[in-house]
This record gives C-alpha cells, structure tokens and sequence, in this order.
C-alpha cells in the first residue's frame, strides 16, 4: 500500500501522496530556509587553509587514513613497502616488521630503497612483498590499471595492498599538483581492483559526510570536529575511499 501524509499536512488531503514527497517534506521542516543559513566564517570564496588542514592539526581524511590502518594493523608485517616515506609502516607495522622499503618517483631520497613509479617498475622483483602501504598514491598516477598490475606482481602470495584514495578533495599546490588526475568512489575501486583481485579479495569502504566534507574541503583539522561528526557516514559523501586487497595464495 502506498504511504500516504498526515492530512494535517498542507496539501495533503488525505489522498496518497509519494513517499519521497513526504521525506522531502519532513527534510524542508529541519532544513533553515531560504535566505536564513547562517555561513559565519564560511561566507568566502576562499578556503581558511589551502594545505588540507596541515597548518592547523591532523588533516580530516589523515584521520580516516590512519583509523584504516589501526585497524589493518596486523597485515602490516614482514617486508613491507610505502611510498615516499616509511612513517606508517612504522607506526602501524611495530615489531611485525622485518624489512622497510620505500619507493619514491624521483632521485633524492635519502631513504628510497626502490626509485621510479608504478607504472615503469621492471626493477621491482615480483612476489616480494608481505605489504604495501599505499595511501593517497593512485590519483596521481594517469596510467592507474598499470600501477595496479605492478602492485598485484610485485606482492607475495598471499599480501595485502592497503590503499586509500580521494573522493571529495581540492587539488594539491605542492609539487604533486600537476600529477594530480583522479578522484574515484567505491564503485569504481571496486571495479578497478576486481580486474586484479578475485572479488572476494577486496573489501571497499567509504568515509565522510557533508559536514566533514565541508571541513576537509576549507582545510580545518579533524580536531576542529568531534567524533561523531567525523565518524557518521553519509554514501553520498564519499570523502576517502579505502581498500584492502589480498592476492590469492595461488591463481589461475
């Protein structure tokens, strides 16, 4: 039977009415209306920060990051390799760890055990690794399908890929910015990964909501929100995407 609204409702009466004219009507009566929003500091075209919140805390989707692998805390073990830098792999990874690898794009790096990019990785030896840390790398690579071939060969039988990617974001104005090509959303993650991945290999999740968002997007820190603010989920804001993939024991 269709739902129909209260007839006190003007409008309504007492005839059927759809149910999302009646959810549209009880969102109109929580909503400030036209004119009345109050933007406070948020009335201005530019951001309050333009370094994702790094000038004033720990950035929001930095939250969402390291949450993601506190809780995959216990993949990050044996050889492990990480972009740029090891800082995860050692705040995460503790004592499981035998071997820190990082790779960076470019010569430099003082502690870049492998230098090149994902798409161009020959010298990485194959089924090598127990972990890859990869967090905020694929947007920036154009050719991402070859990154991930490379990821999926360069990891042991039965290794595990944690990544993460942006959703909602403003671009970087570092050196990264011209690298900068994608944003991506479960569903494509889930595709993307699954034409390396068996699916029940790949686990996908998102986090935010407009709020954060918001946050993100005007670079506040994640402190600036409390934690139920930060941690309720909205699908339709899908700040970060995080996934973790596993390669099978053995494959076709």
């Amino acid at each position: 039977m269709q739902e129909t609204l209260n007839p006190t409702i003007p409008g309504s009466s007492g005839s059927p009415i759809p149910v999302w004219k009646r959810w549209l009507h009880r969102m109109m009566q929580h909503s400030p209306g036209n004119g009345s929003v109050q933007f406070g500091d948020l009335r201005r075209v530019t951001p309050i920060s333009r370094h994702f919140g790094y000038d004033r805390g720990l950035p929001v989707d930095r939250y969402y990051i390291e949450n993601f692998l506190n809780r995959h805390s216990s993949d990050i073990k044996g050889r492990v390799l990480e972009i740029g830098d090891d800082s995860y792999t050692r705040k995460f990874g503790s004592d499981r760890v035998t071997q820190r690898d990082v790779l960076h794009v470019t010569e430099g790096n003082p502690i870049a055990t492998f230098v090149g990019d994902l798409t161009n990785a020959n010298h990485i030896p194959s089924d090598c690794f127990d972990c890859f840390v990869l967090t905020q790398t694929l947007h920036l690579v154009y050719d991402f399908r070859t990154a991930l071939s490379t990821i999926h060969r360069i990891l042991k039988p039965g290794g595990v890929v944690l990544a993460t990617v942006p959703g909602i974001s403003h671009k970087s104005i570092d050196e990264w910015e011209e690298y900068w090509c994608w944003a991506f959303t479960t569903a494509s993650c889930r595709k993307l990964f699954a034409e390396f991945f068996p699916t029940d290999h790949v686990e996908v999740e998102a986090f935010g909501n407009v709020l954060a968002a918001i946050a993100f997007l005007e670079g506040l820190s994640f402190d600036e929100l409390t934690k139920q603010e930060l941690d309720t989920r909205d699908r339709s804001y899908e700040l970060l995407i995080t996934v973790r993939a596993v390669k099978p024991m053995s494959e076709p």
